[in-house]
């Protein structure tokens, strides 16, 4: 098992290729959750995420004839930027297999750091065995994205910043891939702070550590599609499942409703962009998953990464604005003829909403030949504003149906 000595030594090793992410206070979010959150923004690693830890410690770790055999891994997006940033970085040939329904983004992304991309299979699974096919066929030295005693170390690292940044932090709570992550940093948390409760999260569609814990051993978890990719494992680690049943104190877990509202608020109240997985630990503080916190608990929440793709983020935003009432589409029945939609815009523009879209609907639609409806997509403060505006246009005789 890894140690906090493999820890310490995994620092000193990465200091110069690895950034030492900030760690600020939240107060919106402290005011959301009710306790003293910190983010810790493993975002802001050069890749994007906290794999880049590991990697450089990997790396690093490699011998001149494994250096010169070069090297392959299985990954979805993170894991292969790590490796594909420290092979470039280093002069060492990467392979990198991804699963071809990875998100376009990461394919692009890993690529540009010169890696050689293999796209085989649906699911990280398939990558994970064609990728060990190539290692047995080519030689080459296969980079494991959390089953590794070197990348675990190296994850852990971002503990021993978190201790120097917030040094009276209570409560930990981090997403669980693989495991690697959480694993290392939970390691260094009950050896050098015993008194930090650690909480990890999982998508609730992945709870491979939950099950790997209830059965004793790591267990195969079935296939689903969640917008937490970046910890969407079907299987826990067999070095990474020991250091939860020994360092971990608890297990949340949180749908993808959850994570896309935990994205929005990070991007609206924080400023901080994060992926699915990285946001997942947020979305457990914001619907109360984590209990006990009061107003003073010290909480470090890891944001594990930032890449997602800005399509995912415009249909999240658009989800999220509908949600919270601030967008909504009202369908309006009137009569077909000349000056109906002026007036329905009128009755709109007097209760101060903004008019985004405007859609007839004649031939589809059922009852009298001679009307027609309109379906107006509008921008608005709320749902109280919402509510305004239903009744001014009821009021004025039109018959309104909310979407």
């Amino acid at each position: 098992m890894v140690s906090v000595k493999d820890v310490l030594a995994a620092r000193d090793r990465i200091r110069a290729n690895v950034a030492l992410t900030p760690c600020p206070l939240s107060e919106p979010f402290s005011d959301l959750c009710g306790a003293q959150i910190h983010f810790k923004l493993e975002n802001l690693q050069r890749t994007g995420s906290f794999k880049e830890r590991g990697a450089a410690n990997k790396f690093a770790l490699l011998t001149p004839a494994e250096r010169k055999q070069g090297v392959v891994a299985a990954s979805a997006g993170n894991h292969a930027q790590a490796v594909a940033y420290n092979a470039q970085r280093m002069g060492i040939h990467a392979t990198i297999v991804m699963p071809e329904v990875a998100p376009l983004s990461k394919v692009v992304a890993t690529r540009k750091f010169g890696a050689e991309i293999v796209l085989h299979g649906l699911s990280y699974d398939d990558a994970y065995a064609k990728a060990r096919e190539l290692e047995q066929k080519h030689g080459y030295v296969f980079i494991h994205a959390f089953d590794d005693d070197a990348i675990i170390a190296g994850q852990g690292t971002a503990a021993l910043e978190i201790l120097e940044q917030v040094p009276d932090l209570e409560v930990l709570v981090a997403s669980i891939g693989g495991g690697g992550f959480l694993g290392g940093m939970a390691l260094v948390m009950k050896e050098m702070k015993p008194s930090v409760r650690v909480i990890g999260v999982e998508s609730s569609l992945f709870p491979k550590m939950r099950a790997a814990l209830d059965a004793g051993g790591p267990v195969l978890i079935p296939a689903a599609t969640t917008l937490a990719d970046g910890i969407a494992v079907k299987r826990a680690g067999e070095k990474t499942l020991p250091l939860f049943r020994k360092c971990v104190d608890e297990i949340v877990g949180v749908d993808d409703e959850e994570v896309a509202n935990a994205i929005l608020s990070l991007i609206e109240r924080e400023k901080t962009v994060a992926e699915g997985a990285g946001a997942a630990p947020a979305a457990a503080l914001l619907h109360h998953k984590v209990k006990g916190l009061t107003p003073r608990t010290k909480v470090v929440c890891a944001v594990s990464g930032g890449n997602i793709d800005v399509n995912v983020i415009a249909r999240i935003i658009e989800r999220g604005l509908v949600k919270e009432g601030r967008r909504v589409m009202l369908s309006v029945r009137v009569p077909d003829r000349p000056g109906m939609l002026a007036g329905v815009l009128a009755a709109v523009a007097a209760e101060r909403a903004n008019v985004l879209e405007v859609v007839h609907n004649r031939a589809f639609l059922s009852g009298a030949v001679g009307d027609t409806e309109i379906a107006l997509t509008l921008e608005t403060r709320g749902p109280e504003h919402i509510e305004e505006l239903t009744r001014a246009l009821t009021a004025k005789g039109y018959a309104v149906v909310r979407r």
